[in-house]
């Protein structure tokens, strides 16, 4: 799944904004100490006490949430421009782990950097808390999709989500996404979602192209 951006854009004011946006953590992440990590690696473990905020400069991460049994949901994945870690900036201990998906670079900021470069530019200051509650809008949308809607809607509305059309109006998930990693999102059983896909292919409304699912029609309201 590709990163998610901070906010929908559609004038040419809120374009000017993103561009505002996209110098200034640029600039913030030039400040920061450049880390890479290998495929796997745990950027940040859940519970842990930390005051970095990381800046994703190339490859791809997700956060995630696990409890005891291994049982995970994901709850986001971000590329380059997109941050992670500023839940933690308050001092309390993380709120979710974040591994890397594929070999990634990080620019590394601390607290004081960070709160330095907000008095150097307290445009961001905003731009942080636009990002903070973007993300808590989005945890009370998932909150509601798993209370209030089945497993069968969570993933069409997922697949939704995931298409962009291409050129010849077929509509294509962006990226490679297992069954397993389907099911971390919509916080079912992997065999549940294989168990739909198959349906649903077989039905003529989804189809398998170089790894990557694609929407041949519009997908039943009810399964």
């Amino acid at each position: 799944m590709p990163a998610q951006s901070a906010y929908t854009l559609h004038s040419a004011d809120s374009a000017q904004s993103a561009g505002l946006t996209a110098s200034l953590v640029a600039a913030l992440a030039a400040q920061g100490q450049s880390r890479r990590f290998r495929k796997g690696s745990l950027l940040i473990q859940e519970g842990d006490v930390g005051d970095t905020l990381y800046i994703i400069q190339a490859g791809r991460i997700r956060a995630y949430a696990a409890d005891d049994k291994g049982k995970e949901i994901t709850l986001g994945i971000y590329g380059p421009g997109d941050y992670v870690g500023e839940m933690a900036l308050d001092g309390g201990p993380r709120s979710a782990n974040v591994e890397a998906l594929e070999p990634t670079t990080c620019a590394v900021v601390s607290r004081d950097l960070l709160r330095s470069f907000i008095a150097s530019e307290p445009e961001f200051a905003f731009e942080l808390m636009k990002r903070l509650i973007h993300r808590a809008r989005l945890a009370t949308e998932s909150a509601r999709t798993l209370a209030l809607i089945d497993v069968y809607g969570r993933l069409t509305r997922l697949l939704e989500q995931l298409a962009s059309i291409e050129d010849d109006g077929t509509r294509v998930l962006r990226e490679r996404i297992t069954h397993q990693e389907i099911a971390n999102h919509i916080a079912c059983s992997r065999e549940m979602v294989s168990r739909l896909l198959k349906d649903l292919e077989a039905g003529g409304y989804v189809a398998l192209r170089e790894r990557r699912l694609v929407l041949l029609k519009s997908l039943p309201a009810r399964w």
